[in-house]
């Protein structure tokens, strides 16, 4: 998809991080964008420094919730009358044992994940069908190709987000092949996703018993996040990616000879 000036984009988790940095770049290109965040405070910060740049509608939603995605498609068609790129990027994340992961956590972080994708994508493709030209960037990680430490509720929705994409991919090569589908596999990325922890259930993840272990990995990988790749990077290679019709955005593609790695584990007990 080369040309993106006078088209529309709605972004998920657009008030933060990736979201906002894609918002961002897609203002940058000519585009009109809606941003769609379940946190109103940073709603009205990235509103304001958004505007600046071009029109903007902002949306508060919860993309785990079917109801709040379709009304966040209506919105963006009562305001622009139309939408070319939809950016599936809402996500949380989170590091525990699974033997300390309740539920409730993993309900939420699979909602927010991989549900908010399969919303996003259920509700916006009759919108996107009706377009000459379209694109679906899905966010997931590289956690989602990679067996990881203790992220499992992010890892196995992340994962989840991969095959929803590939197989969207595969499907609409022939069925709409003029809507484009790509996955985002961003590794340690310059973003809050660390502190997303006040979003869950009841206002933070629990977590039932001391483990210094844990702690110390947590804190060596928030700092791993804080000295990460610039969202504008990855922006700019979401840009360039649609613009080549990929499939697979990798802004950390050295992370795939781990993945090799893994490949090789699994040959090897054949």
């Amino acid at each position: 998809m080369k040309q993106l000036e006078g088209r529309i984009a709605v972004v998920t988790g657009g008030a933060n991080g990736i979201g906002l940095g894609l918002a961002t770049r897609f203002l940058h290109e000519g585009m009109h964008v809606v941003i769609a965040d379940n946190d109103d405070a940073s709603l009205k910060r990235a509103a304001a420094e958004l505007s600046l740049l071009g029109e903007v509608e902002t949306v508060h939603a919860d993309v785990a919730d079917e109801h709040s995605v379709r009304a966040l498609a209506d919105a963006a068609v009562a305001r622009f009358g139309a939408v070319h790129v939809l950016c599936n990027n809402a996500g949380v994340g989170g590091m525990q044992r699974f033997s300390t992961t309740n539920l409730d956590t993993w309900r939420w972080t699979v909602g927010v994940n991989l549900w908010g994708a399969i919303h996003g994508c259920n509700i916006f493709l009759p919108i996107l069908a009706d377009q000459d030209e379209a694109y679906i960037v899905n966010t997931a990680s590289m956690a989602g190709f990679l067996t990881t430490a203790p992220l499992h509720p992010y890892a196995a929705s992340k994962a989840g987000v991969v095959a929803l994409s590939e197989t969207l991919a595969h499907e609409f090569a022939t069925e709409y092949p003029h809507i484009g589908v790509a996955v985002l596999c961003p590794a340690y990325t310059a973003t809050s996703i660390a502190d997303d922890e006040r979003n869950a259930p009841n206002g933070h993840v629990p977590r039932s018993v001391a483990d210094p272990e844990l702690e110390s990995l947590r804190a060596k990988v928030n700092a791993d996040i804080g000295a990460g790749v610039p969202t504008e990077t990855v922006a700019d290679l979401v840009v360039r990616g649609m613009a080549a019709r990929k499939t697979h955005i990798f802004p950390s593609p050295e992370w795939l000879n781990y993945w090799q790695d893994r490949v090789d584990r699994v040959k090897a007990q054949l």
